[in-house]
């Protein structure tokens, strides 16, 4: 099972195991981690599970697609490299080790 590992808003970190499949925000919410709400289920249309992925990792990913582009310019929290929609990143066995940081709220 891959793991994810959160950086929280208070600088602590939190090592999650997450089924194959399941999205980073899934599994934060699942978790109660702080910070990632994912007001939309899932669906890429409100930005409230804002992440940045560590730049060792940013690249292993898919590319944004437009939508999610767009949305990153609403998140609450800066846009900075590595800005990703959580909801959007789904978690298999190559992503193990995934860190993401959960900015703070502004």
């Amino acid at each position: 099972m891959p793991t994810v590992t959160f950086v929280l808003p208070d600088g602590s970190e939190r090592r999650i195991d997450v089924v194959a499949g399941t999205s980073v925000m899934l599994a934060a919410v699942e978790h109660d981690l702080p910070g990632i709400v994912g007001e939309c289920g899932g669906c890429a249309s409100c930005a409230t599970c804002h992440v940045y992925v560590d730049p060792a990792w940013a690249a292993r990913l898919e590319p944004a697609d437009e939508v999610e582009d767009d949305l990153l310019g609403f998140a609450a929290a800066p846009r900075r490299a590595g800005s990703r929609l959580a909801c959007q990143i789904e978690m298999d066995a190559s992503l193990d080790g995934l860190r993401v940081e959960i900015p703070p709220e502004a």
